[in-house]
């Protein structure tokens, strides 16, 4: 079972070797490793060269943002499972994607994610926010509930059911692509308790107090697009979850 993991960068040379080595220390060895970047002008394409034994294909040209570069990122891929790994995170541990590969096996899923941990983009070490998804139910997103992006492996199967990230949406579309995900009527799911991906705070979705309003309303029109009901209400609930994270960390 070949696993895509899909990354894209742009000028992303501070933490993405970090990155690219965490997939090099997987214990899982059936792994395709995609990089898109968007033209950097740092030294990122110098560290994808200096890493070229464990990339099977790197991108390089002008794109219009991350979602165009991770859909970019899909249609080359070619594993029956797909994840993404941003440039500058890392998976927690080197059995993560083995963990994966034999949660699929034993159950037949459609979807496997885990939880995801947020630290300190200075410091490694200091831990802000502990993201445990928890099990997926029948109302789940109406309370607001989303698992981590980043930690959520998928059958690539799925996307020619649903299709790829909306390109509309510059900070949300991960979320929204994930309820277009989670409305599958037979959607085969399962979760592990497990941590899977180390992430730095500063992303496009937390950097700043505008990003963090654009995101609300993307959100909001993410819930409207794939009509659930009172959206106003489950982005109420979805920024609590947030808060609660922070509060049991």
């Amino acid at each position: 079972m070949k696993i895509s993991v899909i990354t894209a960068t742009y000028n992303s040379g501070q933490f993405l070797e970090s990155a690219i080595e965490s997939v090099a220390e997987q214990s899982y060895n059936d792994i395709e490793y995609i990089i898109v970047d968007g033209g950097s002008t740092d030294n990122t394409l110098q560290i994808i060269k200096d890493h070229k034994s464990v990339i099977y294909k790197y991108i390089s040209e002008k794109d219009e943002g991350i979602y165009f570069a991770l859909n970019k990122g899909i249609k080359h891929a070619t594993g029956e499972i797909i994840c993404f790994l941003h440039s500058d995170d890392k998976f927690a541990s080197p059995d993560v994607l083995q963990t994966v590969a034999d949660c699929f096996l034993r159950t037949d899923a459609d979807v496997v994610y885990g939880d995801l941990i947020y630290n300190s983009r200075e410091r490694e070490n200091k831990l802000i926010r502990y993201w445990k998804a928890g099990e997926f139910k029948k109302h789940s997103m109406f309370f607001g509930w989303m698992p981590p992006h980043t930690a959520t492996f998928i059958k690539s199967k799925i996307y020619s059911q649903i299709g790829l990230f909306n390109t509309d949406l510059k900070i949300s579309a991960d979320y929204e692509l994930i309820l277009r995900i989670f409305s599958i009527i037979d959607l085969k799911v399962d979760y592990i308790p497990q941590l899977m991906i180390k992430m730095r705070v500063g992303g496009i979705s937390n950097g700043s107090i505008s990003d963090i309003i654009q995101k609300s309303r993307e959100d909001y029109l993410g819930l409207k697009l794939n009509k659930k009901p009172f959206p106003a209400i489950s982005l109420v609930f979805k920024n609590i979850r947030k808060i609660t994270q922070l509060i049991n960390f």
